[in-house]
């Protein structure tokens, strides 16, 4: 039974976060339990700050985990605006705060999540250049956005990723110009492969977004401290009076750096190293979220995702490994995305080169369809594309490692239980 004398700190306040507390108290721990966030809002979760908030069809309230007052009703000693800057290992405490209090720790919690990557070229210091991360960016990409639609203003996406895609359906949702610039052949190009990235191609083309593959930005141009231009890798300028730079995120792992513990390599996408039970390489030391790097048997390799429910999942599960309970963290990796009339859902991991072949059930060209990415005969993802109530049908055909016939798998007439034995 852990100690009620015990003190665990969280440092991070995102879902995760949050969402660990919540399980440290509704498991039975009645020792403190400090969350340090360097944000100033109370935790919150990431999806609609592209998606329904961003679009103003939510309000700021909703996104936030819990109510302001469940912090204290739940005796959660919740510090925010303080940035952690030093892990004493030896003395077992963390260091915060422009005062720099002390606090000791039994069992550190680190979901310190990730960060944009940003432009290196001239011009990124102009106003009207853009991230999105937090609530503080959506909230002023909103007014921007809005501001945009109402003027017929430019808005240039480096990046084609999930974030530069989202914001691009929320522009021209708003009426603005959008340009997208990315230097791949397709969008998406790392997760879905130029198979079915030209799916989204297509689905953006057609509310009038202009696509540049093949390219990169080299310059934003402004005059006054304004956006005027940016300009590519060929020389083009393309009209801009506003550029977000969506060129994916890296994890915040200096402060474990900092501290000595084991820190993936980026070709094994980065984070901090833990195992099955979400341990890093201290054991009184965890790690969850977007900056961890979890090994996943499934697949045979360590992972780092950035995605809302390996949050909402791995927060509780790290709870629970800091409890003493017997934990494998081995989630499937999932996620979704909405872009205009088009819901889409994604479980499992098939990044290119791993798999020999791409299986469509249904339409791809009414964009009504799952598609499956195979090795082997083996699936080892699963899109569900404006079909619903089959990711658990998806999950189980990856988890049970089984040879499947790629002609039953595209038959919408063959239940996807009746696949595996």
């Amino acid at each position: 039974m852990v100690d009620a004398d015990q003190t665990f700190v969280i440092v991070g306040g995102g879902l995760a976060g949050a969402k660990a507390a919540e399980t440290l108290r509704a498991e039975g721990f009645t020792g403190r339990v400090i969350l340090i966030s360097d944000e100033r809002d109370h935790p919150y979760e990431r999806p609609p700050l592209s998606k329904g908030y961003l679009l103003g069809k939510e309000e700021r309230d909703s996104v936030f985990v819990h109510e302001p007052a469940w912090y204290a009703q739940n005796d959660i000693e919740l510090h925010l605006g303080q940035f952690v800057d030093r892990i004493d290992r030896a003395a077992k405490t963390v260091r915060y705060g422009d005062d720099g209090t002390l606090v000791r720790y039994d069992k550190l919690l680190l979901v310190t999540g990730a960060e944009p990557r940003r432009l290196d070229i001239p011009g990124t210091g102009l106003a009207g250049v853009h991230h999105l991360r937090r609530l503080a960016h959506a909230e002023r990409l909103k007014g921007v956005l809005a501001a945009l639609g109402r003027d017929n203003g430019h808005l240039v996406i480096a990046g084609a990723g999930w974030i530069g895609l989202e914001v691009a359906a929320a522009a021209r949702e708003y009426g603005a110009e959008v340009t997208v610039i990315d230097p791949e052949p397709t969008p998406l190009h790392h997760v879905l492969g130029p198979e079915l990235g030209g799916v989204f191609a297509e689905l953006h083309r057609e509310h009038g977004v202009r696509f540049h593959f093949g390219r990169r930005l080299t310059e934003i141009v402004g005059q006054d401290g304004m956006v005027l231009a940016a300009r590519t890798d060929d020389g083009e300028e393309h009209p801009a009076h506003d550029v977000l730079a969506a060129i994916g995120a890296a994890p915040r792992t200096g402060l474990a750096e900092a501290a000595g513990l084991e820190i993936a390599d980026r070709a094994h996408g980065g984070g901090i190293v833990v195992d099955e039970r979400l341990r890093t390489s201290d054991p009184d030391i965890y790690a969850a979220g977007d900056v961890a790097n979890f090994p996943l048997a499934l697949f045979g390799t360590p992972l780092r995702v950035e995605h809302w429910a390996n949050a909402l999942n791995a927060g509780p599960a790290a709870a629970r490994s800091m409890l003493g309970q017997d934990v494998t963290y081995d989630r499937i990796p999932y996620f979704f995305t909405d872009q205009y009339d088009l819901g889409m859902e994604y479980s499992g991991w098939a990044p290119p080169g791993s798999y020999d072949q791409v299986v469509i059930r249904g339409d791809a060209g009414k964009r009504e369809f799952i598609a499956f990415w195979l090795a082997e005969g083996r699936v080892l993802a699963g899109m569900n594309v404006n079909v619903w109530d089959v990711t658990e049908g998806i999950q189980k055909l990856i988890r049970s490692r089984q040879q499947v016939d790629p002609d039953a798998l595209a038959d919408p007439h063959v239940p996807l239980d009746g696949l595996t034995s």
